[in-house]
């Protein structure tokens, strides 16, 4: 095997890149932006200035800097890019265009996958960081076209994920902010019992997944399986067996 250098690469075998908010939070291992999260190598670049507020406010003059975190870690040898936050739908069209790798900045890309293996008339819950953001527009950007199957839970007023997350108060209470998360996928089933699965839309949330399937028996969807599965796309394994 010959090898050749990437010019100005100067580390590598980390297939994924992360692009992460300016955000205070404590990233706990399960979270998309804890390093201890996978089970392969990634790579982050934060955005300055890009807070949780102008995110959830649909701030597109943030653009150009995402693009310039994307840059970077195409120049710094990642085969595809994701983001820690899935109201980063909002750049995803251009950055898959611009950067012509692949470009799945957003948890919320699983719906129309989840909305096609389940019956038509079958609901879909989302479990969000903040109900009032996660608008239908955000929701077509993701390519759900059936938002009348969508039943939707936000989290920004339940006290201890909201400090943790929202106000950014720099604590994180684990077995509470749990509880607030179980709480609110029970309330979604016991709401809609034709529902089919959660799709858990928030990156802080992957933590919480087993405990709101344990709780509602339901597939659980998060930022986390998404990443998984993109990786296992752009590094395929050889098999290695006997017959």
């Amino acid at each position: 095997m010959i090898y050749h250098v990437k010019p100005g690469q100067v580390s590598y075998g980390e297939a994924i890149g992360v692009i992460l908010l300016d955000s205070e939070a404590p990233f706990i291992p399960g979270d998309v932006a804890n390093a201890t999260t996978y089970d392969f190598p990634v790579r982050f670049r934060r955005v300055p200035g890009l807070t949780v507020d102008r995110i959830l406010k649909h701030d597109m003059t943030a653009l150009r800097d995402v693009m310039a975190a994307g840059e970077e870690l195409k120049k710094e040898g990642v085969r595809a890019i994701t983001s820690d936050c899935g109201f980063m739908i909002l750049y995803q069209d251009k950055l898959a265009s611009e950067l012509k790798i692949p470009v799945f900045l957003s948890s919320l890309l699983q719906l129309p996958f989840i909305q096609n293996i389940f019956p038509k008339d079958s609901k879909t819950g989302i479990l969000t960081v903040d109900s009032n953001s996660l608008t239908d527009t955000i929701l077509n950007k993701a390519g759900s076209e059936r938002t009348d199957g969508l039943v939707i839970a936000g989290l920004q007023e339940k006290p201890f994920f909201s400090d943790a997350f929202i106000k950014e108060v720099g604590t994180l209470n684990f077995p509470e902010v749990e509880k607030e998360v179980v709480e609110s996928a029970k309330d979604l089933q016991r709401s809609h019992p034709d529902l089919r699965a959660i799709l858990l839309e928030c990156s802080v949330l992957p933590p919480y997944g087993a405990a709101v399937q344990e709780a509602t028996g339901l597939p659980v969807f998060d930022f986390v399986t998404m990443i998984r599965y993109m990786y296992h796309v752009v590094v395929k394994e050889r098999r290695n067996g006997y017959m």
